[in-house]
């Protein structure tokens, strides 16, 4: 007799007439009372195990646990069983669909995410999972219709959107595949891996478009311009600024590129060949706010504070809450001995930025040139915990000495 036929009814039947024969036999009490409990007891486990037998709910929490343990194979058989029993249950259809998946099964999976659809065309997530295993085949088609289907459920998978992208982009579809990606940022701004393939696609297609013009034309204005960006962008300025001005001895006339050389120069502290390109800029268009700024920071760094002040001044109408901007005003009237403007700017630049500690530290010395001592110390101990706020949040940059 099998382990099947022990759980059957036949064998609880023909157990019944073992059990009552050996209760009659001329035993001891104690001993007898033993043996019923014992066959008792095994008579209501082989009741149990034939109704767990048939029984689609025990039979599904049977193979979850074996697949929590890993032990797959188990898992997949009782899922098989459950489906003798039930096969039309679209959830066991589908976990077993998942799990033949996790096991690289892909033609079976696909299977039995068909047959659960076939029953219910939008059954949550088994569209999503139909894909995932068409993209274990490589039938990227397919699987962008499955997902596509997916994104139609009143929920679908939140990692939709993201696996649709993938095989679009495996098929080519770049463009299709960049505004999926885009719609999982979307959808979840930390999205990490949709942000990563963005990021993957974008440099891709700009190392194509650089070897595309090097192609075309080594020394062309357009790939100085932009090998000047890309060098800028990697801090490495000094090659920027080479870069740009091989570009303007193409094109002199090339607007925005006296700025960028500007700024690379700014960024190493050569604030007086920084100040000609800007002036230089600043005839392409005198009222950019970008440019004034610049040139007001380089007067303030001259002490040329009237001159600074009226570069600044144009730069508050373009970027008029910009706290960099309202600090160096008030450095400007500080330095002309105008403790009351500077006052005013300060305490604009603390409002435009309520977590930068330099302002305060400038507002304290104000104050102490207004003798107000008191203010003057408050400011300071705002100045020192911000300070400290700023080292703490600081990221690290090196190991310590």
């Amino acid at each position: 007799m099998s382990c099947r036929d022990l759980a059957g009814p036949r064998a609880i039947s023909s157990f019944l007439p073992l059990f009552h024969t050996y209760h009659r036999r001329s035993v001891p009490a104690l001993l007898r009372q033993s043996v019923h409990v014992a066959c008792m007891g095994l008579l209501v486990f082989l009741v149990v195990k034939a109704a767990n037998a048939q029984n689609p709910a025990a039979l599904l929490e049977q193979a979850r646990i074996d697949e929590k343990a890993g032990d797959y194979v188990a898992a997949e058989k009782i899922y098989e069983q459950a489906l003798a029993v039930e096969p039309g249950n679209l959830e066991t259809h589908k976990r077993l669909g998942v799990l033949q998946q996790t096991e690289l099964k892909f033609a079976e999976s696909i299977s039995h995410f068909k047959r659960a659809l076939a029953g219910d065309p939008k059954y949550p997530e088994v569209n999503f999972f139909l894909g995932a295993s068409y993209l274990g085949e490589n039938d990227f088609a397919q699987a962008v219709s499955s997902f596509k289907q997916e994104l139609s459920t009143p929920k679908p998978h939140p990692r939709c959107r993201y696996y649709l992208a993938l095989a679009l982009q495996s098929l080519g579809r770049v463009d299709e595949a960049i505004s999926q990606f885009q719609l999982a940022v979307t959808d979840n701004p930390k999205n990490a891996d949709a942000l990563y393939q963005l990021a993957r696609i974008y440099k891709n297609a700009s190392v194509q478009a650089i070897d595309r013009l090097k192609a075309l034309d080594q020394d062309s204005f357009q790939l100085h311009a932009l090998m000047g960006e890309v060098h800028a962008d990697e801090e490495r300025y000094a090659e920027a600024v080479k870069e740009y001005q091989a570009a303007l001895a193409k094109r002199p006339d090339a607007p925005g590129i006296h700025f960028a050389i500007g700024v690379a120069y700014w960024v190493q502290h050569e604030l007086g060949e920084a100040k000609k390109e800007f002036l230089e800029a600043l005839k392409e268009n005198p009222n950019d706010a970008f440019i004034n700024l610049y040139l007001g920071d380089i007067g303030v760094h001259e002490a040329r504070f009237a001159q600074a002040l009226t570069y600044l001044q144009l730069a508050s109408k373009g970027q008029p809450n910009m706290a960099q901007l309202h600090t160096l005003m008030g450095k400007c009237y500080r330095g002309m001995a105008q403790p009351q403007e500077a006052k005013v700017e300060f305490l604009a630049a603390i409002d435009a930025d309520p977590t930068a500690a330099q302002p305060h530290y400038l507002l304290a010395q104000v104050y102490r040139d207004l003798h107000n001592q008191g203010a003057s110390e408050a400011e300071l101990a705002q100045f020192e915990n911000l300070s400290k706020q700023e080292k703490e949040s600081a990221p690290e940059k090196g190991p310590k000495n």
